[in-house]
């Protein structure tokens, strides 16, 4: 018998969504750092075995918003819980209990999809009564179908959780073909590893202001031309960007370009810009064109 289905990754910022579906998939497509709403927009990456297809979904980090772009992700991640097969809902294995996973769950209560409690990063854990006690407190807020202890980083039990998402699917037909490895382009993806290349090498408040959408995308037979354009809120933002003779910015290229070659598996010639708009975070008419879609009522 085969089985597919959808599942969605939610839980706060940090809490390793990305870095968990990267290991499920055995490949980067979802960026990573430790910056705080590193995922902005959700994306699915597909797991295919010999007898299933599950379409993971990769969320925003649920949070308290103060801009039009964070409250756009943090109603685009928990909408996706209605619409899924299963829930995996990430936390800290070293936080205490906190208030903003119990919104959470009160915002799930209502969403009839059953969710798994995922405990992340156990590898950090030393002590066990103290999480014990954080697990008790969120069993106690909300029923959970199941729940599980793992490292996404280092991929304990991750295996074993697969297994279980598996065994809450039905029968069910391919959505992707083979090989297909989400359900956005290769553009999409590149400009992401753009993103998370600025994320690494910026701080305070740049990397929150910061898009990336690809200009131009030429592929030739034995090389891809990529064009690209960096999009910043105020001057002094692309000044730090392009850095001192434009030594930052040369390395943001240079280390995308090394993912990127990877994704794509031919050799890339990456060229990069930078530009400002405004406050564009609390613009619809900029949301929309970077392919945010807020909704109508806000």
């Amino acid at each position: 018998m085969f089985k597919s289905g959808f599942v969605t990754i939610i839980g706060e910022p940090n809490v390793g969504k990305s870095t968990l579906l990267n290991k499920i998939l055995k490949q980067k497509i979802a960026i990573v750092s430790n910056k705080p709403q590193t995922t902005r927009n959700v994306f699915s990456g597909i797991y295919n075995d010999e007898d299933s297809q599950v379409i993971f979904m990769d969320t925003p980090g649920i949070h308290k918003a103060k801009t039009k772009l964070g409250k756009y992700m943090s109603s685009a991640a928990i909408s996706t819980a209605k619409s899924v097969d299963l829930v995996l809902f990430l936390i800290n294995a070293y936080d205490d209990v906190l208030d903003d996973n119990l919104g959470i769950l009160k915002q799930l209560e209502s969403v009839k999809t059953p969710v798994f409690l995922i405990i992340n990063k156990v590898d950090t854990i030393k002590d066990v009564d103290r999480l014990r006690v954080a697990i008790d407190a969120y069993k106690k807020a909300f029923k959970f179908k199941g729940v599980f202890a793992i490292s996404a980083l280092r991929g304990d039990n991750v295996d074993k959780l697969i297994d279980d998402i598996k065994g809450e699917l039905v029968e069910g037909p391919k959505f992707y073909p083979e090989g297909e490895i989400s359900d956005r382009p290769e553009t999409f993806l590149i400009q992401e590893f753009i993103r998370e290349k600025i994320l690494e090498v910026t701080h305070e408040e740049v990397p929150h202001s910061v898009m990336v959408y690809i200009e131009q995308f030429k592929e030739k037979k034995k090389i891809v031309n990529i064009m690209a354009t960096i999009v910043v809120e105020r001057k002094s933002q692309k000044g730090i960007i392009i850095g001192k003779a434009g030594r930052m910015l040369k390395t943001i290229g240079s280390n995308a370009r090394k993912d990127i070659e990877e994704l794509l598996r031919k050799q890339v010639y990456l060229e990069l810009f930078v530009k400002v708009e405004a406050d564009w975070r609390n613009r619809e008419y900029y949301l929309k064109n970077y392919g945010y879609k807020p909704d109508q009522n806000e």
